[in-house]
């Protein structure tokens, strides 16, 4: 069986998509984020991600659009702004699942202990029903200190915030108050 999975970069997919291969299921990777910036850092993840996928032999489907206008407009219309950057980037990983024939879809999202997983977990079965989809949810937090160290001793590139100019902004001013990293 197929899954189309979000993936937000390569440290977070190393646990996913094994444990979505450990259910039996065939995960195809798929790089949406608008959210991400700058386009230097969107850029470096992707080819961090690249070389993932290829080392996994993972089908990997990465948009041609980089609508970072779109994610800015949905996050400053929003509070709070990470729903509206989950309501995008599901949105179109379920989209390009119809086109691709997929049933199910889910997110590498949900390996982070720094993300809202019951908000993620609300608005991909929102989702999923909108298309006629099953949106897979796990909690993959358990695996994230291991999935970030195997990131380290393949030497992938590893970023210091969730993607977007909210996020680096927070996480520089907790920084410059003393919070850490």
């Amino acid at each position: 069986m197929n899954l189309l999975l979000h993936v937000c970069c390569a440290p977070c997919s190393i646990y996913s998509l094994s444990y979505w291969r450990e259910q039996g299921l065939n995960p195809h990777l798929c790089y949406y984020n608008p959210n991400i910036h700058p386009y230097t850092e969107y850029q470096q993840r992707l080819d961090t991600l690249k070389q993932f996928a290829t080392d996994e032999k993972a089908t990997l489907t990465i948009a041609e659009e980089y609508p970072l206008h779109e994610f800015f407009a949905s996050a400053l219309a929003s509070e709070p702004r990470c729903d509206a950057c989950y309501r995008l980037r599901l949105d179109y990983t379920a989209k390009l699942a119809v086109a691709l024939g997929e049933t199910e879809f889910s997110t590498t999202l949900l390996i982070s202990p720094y993300q809202r997983h019951e908000q993620l977990a609300v608005i991909g079965q929102e989702i999923a029903a909108e298309y006629g989809l099953l949106f897979r949810y796990a909690d993959l937090r358990p695996g994230f200190r291991s999935s970030q160290s195997e990131a380290r001793e393949r030497g992938y590139y590893r970023q210091k915030y969730c993607g977007c100019l909210f996020s680096d902004y927070e996480r520089a001013t907790s920084l410059r108050r003393g919070g850490k990293s």
